[in-house]
């Protein structure tokens, strides 16, 4: 069982400092590199502060994938957390191939730290039962918001066509940034391309490639 102060903290924003700190030093050190002496020397906190938030380093981890969730989901926090993320999104396949193009093309070049401790975070999930059902809750969110969309677009199947669209921009991501592809990664009107053609495939629709774009094409 783990001890992270996760309700009624009383001082969250020591939380945040952890969170923030505990991904940057997964980043730059790897899982091994995470400690509760690594976290209090690199935030600048009082020896022995870390582990008071978070006694174990299970709790540590939960810390830092509870933090990196928050950041992942960016302005769709409150709304993913109210399941009705769906409600906010474009409902057209133009519209929805701009919004995945405008997340992905920033995930991979300025959310790049974010989605290496994510990968870390993944791995560790595989060894850590307690981790892997806060993982796997935290992913659950972005796949009900995805199948929402899809149901919104027509989609005869979509449970399965919102999962595969999840698992094609994890593929990206994860070859732009971690995989063989990292030299050359995708441009965002490339991504664009991607999307459309993968939901015009799903849908049954003709190809949307030339509808309207976003200005920043």
């Amino acid at each position: 069982m783990t001890t992270a102060k996760r309700t009624s903290p009383d001082r969250p924003d020591r939380l945040v400092l952890i969170g923030d700190t505990a991904i940057r030093l997964l980043v730059e050190r790897g899982m091994r590199g995470l400690t509760h002496r690594a976290v209090d020397e690199s935030a600048g906190l009082p020896p022995g502060s870390t582990s008071y938030y978070a006694r174990t380093r299970a709790a540590l981890l939960e810390v830092a994938l509870a933090r990196m969730t928050v950041l992942e989901a960016g302005e769709f926090a409150p709304i993913l957390a109210d399941g009705e993320v769906h409600l906010a999104l474009p409902s057209d396949v133009a519209g929805v191939a701009d919004l995945v193009a405008t997340i992905v093309s920033a995930a991979i070049r300025s959310g790049r730290d974010q989605k290496i401790a994510r990968y870390e975070l993944a791995l560790e999930a595989t060894r850590r039962s307690e981790l892997r059902t806060m993982y796997d809750e935290a992913g659950a969110a972005f796949r009900g918001a995805a199948v929402g969309m899809l149901a919104a677009l027509g989609s005869t199947a979509p449970e399965r066509h919102g999962r595969f669209v999840v698992a094609w921009c994890e593929g990206v991501m994860f070859d732009a940034i971690a995989g063989a592809g990292w030299a050359t990664p995708p441009s965002r009107a490339d991504i664009r391309v991607g999307v459309v053609e993968l939901l015009s495939g799903m849908l049954g629709v003709g190809d949307a490639r030339r509808g309207p774009e976003s200005p920043n094409e």
